[in-house]
């Protein structure tokens, strides 16, 4: 069964599914995204994706150009056509197409593309045996925050990890205290060695992770301690744990950290308490508004 994507309006084999070679998103960077992870054919955490996308648009000054019911259901069909029973959605609004300008265009429509992908998006053997990550320097802009398509900085840390032989790069604020911010494409997290799980705050230095947000959730409500606070690259290697999450790979331990063996170089019992949380929560989403 041949791929079909969604472009604006028409459903679409993948390998004719394109963009106007002068849409904004390739030329400017200028839209934004979101990955919205599928099990069993259900979309998981959708409202909280859908309200993260227009929160990203509204900072960039973009509309939805549909409602949310009718993306909802433009998805759901994409899941359908590709009888994707796992795997990710990727979701893509950029600012749409016009005569190459850096001044942004009054009169323009934005670009709506919906692709579907088989995987399985709970971490694959990393979920188990855990994973390395090493630390580099936070070079993106200022906004992070907004979910936007131009993503560089995370591609050059991303493979400056796949060259050291690691599975994720966490990105480092520069300065003396050198504070872990997130992951190059996935959510930072501690294990004090008194069992509290710490993550570093939102704000416009780090994006809102959707499985953050329902990891703290899932945690507070079944008595884990959850701190929101900056944390340093010595304390992530003198923590009892450290794991990371993220849409495609859900709860993954961290049990490396530039060549620092975490704990005791195993997933251990908070991390293991907390994967068990998400995956049922995953397991039994809906995936309706």
């Amino acid at each position: 069964m041949s791929q079909i994507t969604y472009v604006n309006g028409k459903y679409l084999p993948h390998s004719k599914a394109f963009l106007h070679v002068e849409d904004r998103s390739t030329q400017f960077s200028d839209g934004v995204y979101e990955v919205i992870a599928v099990i069993a054919g259900n979309l998981v955490d959708p409202q909280l994706h859908y309200k993260r996308l227009i929160r990203s648009l509204t900072e960039l000054e973009m509309n939805l150009p549909i409602s949310v019911n009718v993306l909802h259901l433009n998805i759901k069909e994409v899941i359908r056509r590709n009888q994707l029973k796992s795997g990710l959605c990727y979701l893509q609004i950029s600012r749409g197409s016009a005569p190459r300008n850096h001044a942004i265009p009054k009169l323009i429509k934005e670009s709506i593309v919906i692709t579907a992908r088989h995987s399985e998006p709970n971490g694959g053997k990393g979920a188990k045996q855990g994973v390395s990550v090493i630390t580099t320097e936070d070079i993106r802009w200022k906004r992070p925050d907004i979910k936007s398509v131009s993503l560089l900085p995370n591609v050059l840390a991303k493979n400056q990890a796949a060259q050291r032989g690691a599975f994720e790069a966490w990105l480092v604020e520069s300065g003396e205290e050198e504070i872990i911010i997130e992951g190059s494409s996935s959510n930072a997290w501690i294990v004090s060695q008194s069992g509290q799980v710490i993550t570093h705050p939102e704000g416009v230095k780090m994006l809102s992770g959707v499985t953050r947000n329902r990891i703290i959730d899932l945690a507070k409500s079944n008595g884990i301690e959850v701190l929101e606070k900056p944390f340093t690259v010595t304390q992530a290697k003198t923590a009892s744990e450290a794991f990371m999450s993220s849409t495609s790979s859900f709860v993954v331990p961290v049990i490396d950290i530039d060549g620092h063996k975490i704990g005791n170089g195993k997933c251990g019992p908070v991390t293991t308490a907390i994967q068990k949380l998400y995956n049922a929560f995953a397991q039994n989403s809906c995936g309706e508004l």
